[in-house]
């Protein structure tokens, strides 16, 4: 009982709830592990003002079923509301890009979100991330919708690439 007392129960490992919505009314829910790094100062991905390898890269992924955003926020992250970016985009300073991954029995699936938002909500030294979108999927009979939701996100002092790549 000691134990438990002093540990550190009140910091949560970072996690991401997911689901996605297919149509006509298929829904796939899933809850992965979550990691979060500042994007590594190694180039920008050859676009103008915007810093395509600057930001914060968010990702959750376990079983095939995974999801990826990358926050363009400049040098820093500011809570507030985040514009979807096409994936591409190399030039806007603040926005976010939102890939998802998931299984339907042995087929995967997936799609990047082109309309809706990011939030970010900052308490303390954890972050809470949102993201609500949809996206055109290969092969679905209409647009494809998830909403993310990542939970006790930690920013360490570790960077990841986040260059963009043709």
């Amino acid at each position: 009982m000691a134990g438990t007392a002093c540990g550190n129960s009140s910091q949560r490992p970072a996690r991401l709830h997911a689901q996605v919505t297919r149509p006509p009314r298929d829904t796939v829910p899933f809850d992965t592990p979550a990691s979060a790094g500042r994007c590594g100062r190694g180039g920008g991905g050859g676009g103008g003002g915007g810093g395509g390898g600057r930001g914060v890269l968010i990702r959750g992924a376990q079983g095939g079923n995974g999801v990826l955003v990358w926050l363009r926020s400049g040098d820093s992250l500011a809570p507030g509301d985040f514009p979807l970016l096409e994936r591409a985009d190399t030039v806007a300073a603040r926005g976010a890009v939102v890939a998802v991954r998931y299984m339907l029995g042995d087929v995967a699936h997936g799609f990047w979100a082109d309309s809706g938002a990011v939030s970010v909500d900052r308490r303390a030294d954890r972050l809470t991330i949102t993201a609500r979108g949809s996206g055109l999927e290969l092969g679905a009979a209409g647009r494809t919708s998830l909403v993310a939701s990542f939970g006790s996100i930690t920013l360490g002092s570790d960077t990841v690439s986040c260059q963009v790549r043709p």
